[in-house]
């Protein structure tokens, strides 16, 4: 089976395909599936458009069977072609406006399959499709070890003599609210340490996870957040808001706590972790929620066969 996995190529070099994407597409190319990436580049309606030629061609050259495009714009396009089968998976950007909306609800309409990664997405659509699948992204637990707590502080050269807080983004991005962090922070009755989630590679994060005593994210708007899954398998605690999916990631999960947006409720949370001391079991839930890699990759392999058992491939 052929596969062209299609992305916005905006944000990334021409080399480079997003993290997750990749990731995800690594994943099946251990089940047997041959996978393509396809990097959209241009903005608004007509640079996506200039993109149609080029993925026209590309779905042509590789003999592509089906194309999995992630994000409703990027399926948007590739529902224009009617060479071969499309899924769309949706995340949570293309429901921020009303454009947005509007154009993810189209390529929803067409599409052959949809996968939302959690089910406020889906229920934010104008046009509600049939036979759709809840689906977050995986994360690839091997390339998240566990790493000895004392080694990562070590490694990443955190203090010793008060809690390391990692917070789940960039301070200055209002989306992930660190103005309700900073509000929490100061209300503890003792310093911590707080770590800006920026400039850091995958193996560091994979670090700061395993040493900081817990990850703070009183986000305001998320998908299925892949650091909170990242968070997850490192075992580290988290405090966060209950939006999106964080509810359903949390559930059961030792020593950590969904809050609303109140910081003397997050504070109260950050202290009973850290009181606690000990870690999550997040690892073992990941892997029970089937949403490492390999486990997603499966699933999508599944929905893969079942499109195209029942749609067969058109001349382009």
């Amino acid at each position: 089976m052929n596969v062209l996995l299609v992305h916005s190529g905006n944000a990334v070099s021409e080399s480079r395909e997003y993290t997750f994407v990749k990731e995800q597409g690594d994943a099946l190319c251990a089940l047997g599936v041959h996978v393509f990436y396809f990097a959209v580049k241009g903005k608004g309606v007509k640079g996506y458009l200039s993109s149609l030629p080029k993925l026209k061609q590309a779905i042509k050259d590789n003999q592509i069977d089906l194309v999995h495009a992630h994000y409703g714009f990027c399926g948007a396009l590739c529902v224009l072609q009617r060479a071969v089968p499309v899924v769309i998976t949706f995340h949570n950007g293309e429901t921020l406006t009303t454009k947005g909306k509007i154009v993810a609800s189209l390529a929803a309409r067409f599409s052959d399959h949809n996968i939302f990664v959690a089910q406020h997405i889906h229920d934010k659509l104008f046009f509600i499709p049939d036979g759709y699948s809840i689906l977050p992204c995986g994360v690839d637990m091997k390339l998240l070890p566990l790493v000895d707590k004392q080694v990562a502080i070590r490694e990443m050269e955190l203090p010793n003599d008060r809690p390391n807080i990692l917070f789940g983004g960039s301070f200055s991005n209002p989306r992930k609210n660190y103005p309700l962090a900073k509000e929490a922070i100061d209300l503890l009755p003792f310093p911590v340490n707080l770590i800006e989630l920026k400039g850091f590679n995958r193996s560091q994060v994979n670090k700061l996870l395993c040493g900081c005593d817990l990850f703070l994210l009183p986000t305001k708007s998320e998908g299925s957040p892949q650091v909170v899954k990242e968070a997850l398998a490192c075992n580290c605690p988290i405090v966060a808001t209950g939006v999106a999916d964080i509810p359903e990631l949390l559930e059961g999960v030792r020593n950590s706590y969904v809050t609303g947006f109140d910081a003397r409720e997050i504070a109260s949370s950050i202290e009973t972790i850290l009181q606690d001391g000990g870690r999550s079991d997040g690892r073992k839930k990941i892997s029970e929620r089937r949403l490492d890699n390999p486990q997603v990759a499966e699933t999508l392999l599944d929905i893969y066969h079942s499109v195209l058992s029942r749609k067969k491939p058109k001349i382009a």
